[in-house]
């Protein structure tokens, strides 16, 4: 895969009731996944229920849009992405 150019941005405002249907759609789309960071406060004595999953994205046929639609459709999930073009 010589197209690493995509970066996706992913808004959990509730986790703890989106994190088994988002998860499932990342594994759909596993094989386009480079790179995956998540990101939320927590602490000793909390955690937070909101959090931001970032993707690199690889692939000459991703199929962005259509992942895109898949997690907009979940609940309290929003999404962004942005392509890299140096």
């Amino acid at each position: 895969m010589s197209n690493c150019s995509v970066i996706l941005a992913i808004l959990q405002e509730n986790r703890v009731e989106t994190a088994a249907e988002v998860q499932n759609i990342l594994t759909k789309y596993g094989c386009y996944i480079r790179v995956r960071l998540g990101l939320h406060d927590s602490g000793l004595d909390s955690c937070s229920n909101s959090g931001i999953i970032l993707l690199q994205l690889c692939g000459d046929e991703l199929p962005l849009h259509q992942f895109e639609q898949e997690l907009l459709a979940v609940p309290s999930v929003k999404v962004k992405h942005m392509a890299l073009d140096f």
